[in-house]
């Protein structure tokens, strides 16, 4: 089995927008990324691709959700011109919150971990996003418990997004990312993998591919330790539990450490020239490591993954330099 779009050239599929277009018409239909060099020691019909979500115009995967987030909020009445788009981020959803509400007219507030990358911190301050940092200690749970105390004490000045328990997150990814990656692969796709983070991505991609293919195997991704450098991805055991994640959705998990993932991102850059971010290397990690085993059995695979950033917002980080 190999598809047309095969990796081995690096082929590219992706919707193309007319001039004109308002911001919101240019989220989704990314491209599909194949690999040349570090997959090289695979079979030709095992097979890796990855959904490149930095071309979203907020530079991330995000944006989908936050815009079915904000859409049906003002369908359902809860978000109206007088309130303040409210929530918790690690940064990438807060900068679509922050797109999207400066496109709609909305004023932005959000709760973040003192310790996210400041090239994050620079540009929600550019949107004139009111921030609230929280002890990085507490990491992204941190934000989590402040920003439902100002949720539940002024719920009249705020619509609280809530992206870990809103079922707008996973439905976006229902509805677009899934629908393009079966579209992307004509329908051959074998395994998905995705990092948990709101698990938005993974849940509602999943969900829907099972759907049209019940033995398409799902694989998360996750840190190896509640003590990580995987910005963006939660260990799922120790953290709060997203309310919208489904368990039972789950062929496999994989652990991913911090150390390994640095150097995939490096590798990426330099062996690929694709620069993307920290959860990026993590899910190229993963789909790695299943290849291998699908390589070892003698069997043939379509695997597909998901970058959800570039490595722009990543680049004061120390490790870029080693190697």
């Amino acid at each position: 089995m190999t598809l047309a779009l095969n990796q081995r050239t690096v082929g590219l599929r992706m919707s193309g927008h007319r001039a004109g277009q308002k911001l919101e018409s240019l989220i989704g239909n990314t491209p599909l990324l194949g690999f040349s060099r570090i997959n090289a020691h695979l079979p030709e019909d095992v097979q890796i691709f990855a959904k490149a979500e930095w071309q979203n115009p907020g530079g991330s995967v995000k944006d989908r959700a936050a815009l079915n987030i904000i859409l049906s909020a003002e369908r359902d009445g809860l978000l109206t011109p007088s309130k303040t788009i409210l929530d918790s981020t690690s940064g990438n959803t807060g900068i679509a919150y922050a797109m999207i509400g400066g496109a709609r007219g909305y004023r932005v507030k959000l709760f973040m971990p003192a310790n996210v990358s400041p090239e994050r911190l620079q540009i929600l301050q550019a949107y004139g996003v009111e921030l609230v940092l929280t002890d990085p200690l507490e990491g992204s749970d941190g934000a989590i418990t402040a920003v439902r105390e100002l949720a539940a004490a002024k719920p009249s000045n705020y619509f609280y997004a809530n992206q870990y328990n809103n079922p707008a997150n996973w439905q976006a990814h229902y509805h677009t990312t899934a629908v393009e990656i079966w579209e992307q692969t004509d329908g051959q796709i074998t395994h998905f993998l995705a990092g948990l983070g709101t698990t938005g991505t993974f849940t509602g991609t999943v969900r829907r591919l099972k759907e049209l293919n019940p033995n398409i195997q799902a694989i998360s991704i996750q840190p190896d330790s509640p003590f990580n450098g995987l910005e963006g991805l939660k260990h799922i055991p120790t953290a709060i539990r997203p309310g919208i994640y489904d368990e039972e959705l789950v062929d496999a998990n994989l652990e991913i450490s911090t150390e390994a993932t640095y150097v995939m991102a490096r590798r990426l850059a330099r062996e690929e020239g694709y620069l993307v971010g920290i959860s990026s290397a993590a899910a190229m990690l993963g789909a790695l490591q299943v290849a291998e085993a699908v390589a070892d059995r003698g069997e043939s695979a379509v695997i597909v993954t998901v970058f959800p950033d570039n490595a722009y917002k990543y680049l004061s980080e120390s490790f870029w330099a080693e190697g």
